[in-house]
């Protein structure tokens, strides 16, 4: 028993004098650390220091040195921005070209009444409708129809959309069957020239024009232009004319004479086939008013 007492207390002797040994050995360490530390900042600090003294001392040190540290700073916040996104030009300056408008301040009184009316009643732009009403009041001129004429057909036709389209072809503002009249539009660059505003208003006015010469008066021309030529019209002739006399009212002209009856021949057909008459109503209404609520 002597002896293994012996042996423990010895092996205790001696791990304590290694733990000592170690416990000195890294607090020796530790010191070792926090005194060069201290030394490295302290050497730091005096040459910060130092340059910031140097750099007051000469003008250029010190401009290079902001220039430098202006760049560290934008360099490390445009490294904390997201990727920029990537964007498509899509800008075009000369489409303004291709633009259907007009200032309603460069019209005349009379255009402007009847312009700023039209936009009113069809709710459309009042831009693109005064570039239409001085298109029709340059056209008629030439080819000497009334342009609250051509106005009115185009309202009834359409409601001055451009891309307007019937079931049986008529397209655009004044709905001419491109394929019947598309000779017509090679002065145009084509058929697609028709859905271009002015070029359907300015093909338009042929067609009625011919309409017109073809049938001998205004009336029949209308119904031929709207394919209506032998039968019941189903009151169109009646509401372009009601529509011009409107315009021309606003444009300060009289009105002008709406027929009191549709052709003999026209009302025995429609009693034929049982078509409602629509033009008679609109015939007995006298007031402005009254033919405008029977328009549509």
């Amino acid at each position: 028993m002597t002896t293994l007492h012996r042996l423990r207390s010895t092996a205790t002797s001696w791990k304590s004098a290694v733990l000592g040994s170690s416990g000195v050995f890294l607090r020796d360490i530790g010191h070792g650390l926090l005194e060069v530390g201290h030394n490295s900042l302290a050497l730091l600090g005096l040459t910060v220091i130092g340059i910031a003294l140097l750099a007051g001392g000469r003008a250029d040190l010190r401009h290079a040195l902001e220039a430098q540290t202006l760049s560290w700073l934008q360099a490390r916040h445009e490294a904390r921005q997201p990727p920029p996104v990537e964007t498509v030009d899509l800008g075009e300056p000369d489409a303004i070209a291709r633009a259907t408008a007009a200032d309603p301040k460069e019209l005349s009184r009379t255009q402007a009444a009847v312009a700023g009316w039209l936009s009113r009643r069809y709710r459309v732009a009042p831009e693109p409708v005064s570039r239409l009403v001085q298109e029709a009041w340059r056209v008629g001129e030439l080819a000497k129809l009334d342009p609250t004429l051509i106005l009115a057909v185009m309202a009834v036709e359409s409601s001055f959309n451009p891309f307007a389209q019937s079931p049986v072809g008529a397209q655009g503002l004044m709905q001419v069957m491109t394929k019947v009249h598309d000779d017509k539009y090679e002065a145009f660059g084509g058929r697609h020239a028709a859905f271009d505003p002015v070029t359907n208003l300015r093909v338009g006015v042929l067609v009625l024009k011919e309409c017109i010469a073809r049938a001998g008066s205004l009336e029949a021309g209308l119904r031929y232009y709207v394919g209506a030529a032998n039968m019941d019209d189903g009151g169109y002739v009646m509401k372009v004319l009601i529509e011009q006399n409107i315009l021309r009212q606003l444009a300060g002209e009289k009105p002008l004479p709406l027929p009191a009856r549709r052709p003999a021949a026209v009302a025995e057909a429609a009693d034929h086939d049982a078509a409602p008459a629509e033009a008679e109503p609109i015939a007995r209404a006298t007031t402005l008013p009254e033919k405008i609520a029977l328009l549509h």
